[in-house]
């Protein structure tokens, strides 16, 4: 009788281990990062982690210190944000507030890897020239306490200087909705 026991137990655990890993790539699926949301987005076709944008598209696309819309802001990485942090500029309100849209800065519902759109940034540097900011934050419904350090906006308008060596993926199509079909975003990342 023991074995039977023994031999269920591990059945269990056995079916128990397989539903979480077949659910762990579900779950990730609806995570979106910064970087592949911007370059959907705003049309910029710049790799890599986030804190490379502004240096890669030096040779690819005019960059400046003023927002324009559809331009890609680039965050330097800091220690609470060591991958730095791309958003793309959608309304300019005033001199020292802009709206933008943007993935993976709040949880939203406790959950990272979220779409935010029309979310309010306000510059805060002392020169007024758009090197340090303050983002919405969702938890405290309010800009964040923190000031992030941006390093420029690169200017998606007109073509590149440089042509990319390789192939979008499929979802950075022009028929492409942010939040519809994530799985193939997941599916393209590795490309």
């Amino acid at each position: 009788m023991s074995s039977n026991r023994f031999f269920a137990a591990a059945a269990a655990s056995m079916m128990m281990l397989a539903g979480l890993v077949t659910s762990v790539p579900a779950m990730a699926s609806d995570y979106l990062q910064c970087v592949p949301f911007a370059r959907a987005e705003s049309g910029v076709d710049i790799r890599g982690n986030a804190k490379t944008w502004w240096a890669q598209a030096a040779d690819q696309y005019e960059r400046g210190d003023e927002p324009r819309e559809g331009a890609v802001m680039a965050f330097a990485g800091t220690r609470g944000m060591p991958m730095g942090h791309v958003a793309v500029v959608k309304k300019i309100v005033s001199d020292r507030e802009i709206r933008i849209d943007h993935a993976n800065w709040s949880p939203i519902n406790g959950r990272r890897g979220q779409i935010e759109r029309d979310v309010r940034v306000v510059d805060v540097s002392d020169a007024g020239d758009w090197s340090m900011v303050r983002v919405w934050y969702a938890p405290i419904g309010d800009l964040g306490l923190r000031a992030n350090p941006v390093q420029g906006f690169i200017y998606a308008s007109g073509t590149p200087r440089k042509a990319p060596s390789f192939k979008a993926p499929v979802w950075a199509n022009a028929d492409w909705k942010p939040g519809n079909g994530l799985a193939l975003i997941a599916a393209s990342l590795g490309q």
